[in-house]
């Protein structure tokens, strides 16, 4: 009980270290104020009519005008407060000065009813205990927010009221005022427990809130990186886009992809790859959102054009190339780009980012490392690749579809030793369409491993008629590789083939294996299991050469035409392809040098060790019925032909 009492009798000021309970209490009490001063002043005219002929002017009319003018100025206040949301300084001030403000009232209104009391015969000094105790209890109410404010008024008045009473030893009045007393103390119990509630439902608030916005952070937020997620990503979008429309102004959207970001996690694992990923966060001074793995997404408004946007694309990307430290190793890194401007090539939020992604397509495609802006030019190529898409998925492939053979061929003995099975199309309704065209737009649809099926059963019907020394190359794409049922489905073409699988190299490219290194291995193992030899293929154009190197059970390396072009004129590639052969050579692997043309590249491949070889410095691809003819003639001839 006496715990009780002294939480009911509590006098502590409102507390200052909970500004939203603070708010809550001055938003709640400045609601009941006008009502609480005008029960007063209605109250106190009605009292000061009542000894208007009785007692002094002052007391009667003078008193009450000032009472007047001080419960209207706060009257005035208090309803020019309301809907207002003050600092929370201003909020602690003000509730630091209704204690004082309070207590003073009390005083006032208090010594006033009793200085009054002589002046009255016994109705008019029951109306001045009806004052008091009335006065109270509307105090007690209206402040019934602010705990410290209605004890406060409660004591000065209560305390007041019964001492006076009590002295004037007119029992009538002794047990008015004991009876208010005990009044008053059951409306301050009522009085705690409503506080309490009051309390509690505002600190409740505060934690829905508090979870609330948690989750909201936690729905657009990316834990990793502290970046806005994609979810925010396109909400910014949206909201800016509505913004660029309204006041006419432009807006760019950029797509960014890490490159070689993916042998991060697989050499160094994912912490490394995380501290990378907050690294490179921290590398940027511009608004950036994390679309999720290593993609990222920017929007700059305002005064947008092409030349300053591509600028910082590539001041992007230069910051990103610069060497990352980690504990485990120093990583290098780079970044392609895609840009797209609105209102220039696109009329809505969603058609804004899908070509800034075809910008970074082409970007990784075409300039990887760097920016590249969405522009005409790459409307009509949508539209060209969308009708080639079109009729590829409705082609009659078994027969459009056609395999030519680019030979390979050993440099000391001049004999060819296999050859690279190359797609070509005719379509019905397009043409010949190049395979540098259609391949990637069947890589980028989905749809390459339609392709692949119809080529590998017509590439091996056509090798199991040549020699049994002659082995035959053909490339997968990562759609092949990156599934158990793709890879089983190339298993059983090769078996129901009839071509020995041992005679059988499957080419897939770095870009195969980044996609997922774990089922790229898991698919390169089940296809060595039957024997087919596994070439990397343009190697050393990625970023993963080493751990592919490491990871997958490879039989062959073929070095990249990039690294072959001029050879003899670049000290650059001289040293690279020189550093391939020796590395392939102590790894136990052949290398195929692809795309050499001249005979003073060959002769610089020569004098570097290597011996496969492939490009137009021999022959051309050819047609499926000139192998034999090619394997029955002369390389000699051939060479001197093409010089």
């Amino acid at each position: 009980m006496k715990t009780n009492l002294k939480s009911i009798f509590d006098f502590s000021p409102t507390p200052q270290d909970n500004p939203v309970l603070l708010r809550a209490q001055y938003m709640a009490f400045s609601q009941q104020m006008p009502m609480m001063y005008f029960i007063l002043l209605s109250s106190t005219w009605a009292l000061a009519l009542t000894y208007l002929h009785t007692a002094p002017r002052l007391l009667s009319l003078g008193v009450p005008c000032l009472f007047t003018v001080m419960c209207g100025a706060r009257i005035l206040f208090w309803l020019r407060s309301r809907g207002e949301t003050p600092p929370i300084a201003t909020v602690a001030s003000t509730m630091r000065r209704i204690n004082i403000l309070g207590a003073g009232i009390a005083a006032s209104f208090t010594t006033w009813s009793c200085v009054l009391y002589p002046y009255g015969d016994a109705f008019q000094k029951s109306h001045v205990a009806f004052y008091m105790a009335i006065t109270v209890i509307s105090c007690i109410f209206c402040m019934m927010h602010v705990r410290s404010a209605a004890l406060m008024v409660t004591a000065i008045v209560n305390g007041t009221f019964v001492v006076f009473f009590a002295s004037t030893g007119h029992m009538t009045l002794i047990a008015t005022a004991i009876n208010i007393l005990l009044v008053c103390f059951g409306m301050l119990v009522v009085l705690k427990i409503n506080y309490d509630n009051f309390e509690q439902m505002v600190l409740a608030q505060q934690k829905t809130e508090a979870l609330s916005d948690e989750n909201l952070k936690l729905a657009n937020i990316d834990s990793l990186t502290e970046l806005p997620n994609r979810r925010a990503f396109f909400h910014h979008l949206d909201t800016s886009f509505a913004l660029a429309q309204a006041e006419n102004h432009r807006l760019a959207v950029g797509v960014i992809d890490l490159d070689g970001f993916k042998p991060v996690n697989d050499l160094y694992g994912h912490s490394a790859g995380d501290r990378l990923l907050k690294d490179v966060c921290s590398a940027q001074s511009m608004f950036l959102s994390r679309l999720g793995g290593d993609e990222f997404a920017f929007i700059i408004s305002g005064e947008v054009n092409e030349i300053t946007v591509l600028a910082a694309g590539n001041l992007m990307g230069a910051k990103l190339r610069i060497p990352f430290e980690t504990p485990d190793a120093t990583i290098m890194i780079s970044a392609s780009i895609g840009i797209a401007i609105y209102p220039d090539v696109a009329s809505t939020p969603e058609e804004l980012f899908d070509r800034a992604d075809y910008a970074l397509y082409q970007s990784k495609r075409e300039h990887r490392g760097n920016g590249t802006l969405f522009t005409t030019k790459h409307i009509l190529e949508i539209h060209r690749d969308a009708r080639v898409e079109q009729t590829l998925r409705q082609a009659d492939l078994a027969n459009e579809l056609s395999v030519v053979y680019q030979p390979i061929l050993d440099v000391n003995s001049g004999k060819a030793v296999g050859f690279e099975a190359l797609a070509r199309w005719h379509s019905r309704l397009l043409g010949t369409v190049t395979p540098a065209h259609f391949i990637p737009i069947a890589e980028r649809a989905g749809i390459i491993n339609m392709l692949t099926k119809p080529l590998l059963k017509k590439a091996l019907a056509a090798a199991k008629t040549w020699p049994k020394d002659i082995r035959l190359s053909f490339n997968l794409s990562a759609q092949d590789i990156n599934s158990a049922e793709a890879t089983l489905g190339i298993i059983a073409i090769i078996a129901n083939s009839g071509f020995d699988p041992h005679r059988l190299d499957l080419e897939i490219t770095e870009t195969a294996i980044i996609h997922d290194t774990r089922r790229a291995r898991e698919s390169v193992e089940m296809l060595r299991k039957i024997g087919c030899g596994i070439s990397l293929d343009d190697f050393g154009t990625g970023y993963s050469s080493l751990t592919s190197l490491h990871s997958l059970p490879l039989t062959k390396l073929k070095i990249d035409r990039s690294f072959v072009r001029d050879i003899q004129d670049s000290d650059a590639s001289y040293n690279i392809v020189r550093s391939l052969l020796t590395l392939s050579r102590e790894m136990g692997l052949d290398t195929i040098v692809e795309g050499v043309e001249t005979q003073a590249e060959l002769a610089v491949i020569k004098a570097l060790g290597g011996t496969l070889v492939q490009g137009y410095v021999f022959s051309r691809p050819i047609q499926t019925d000139s192998v034999h003819a090619f394997l029955n003639g002369c390389v000699e001839d051939s060479l001197q032909q093409w010089a």
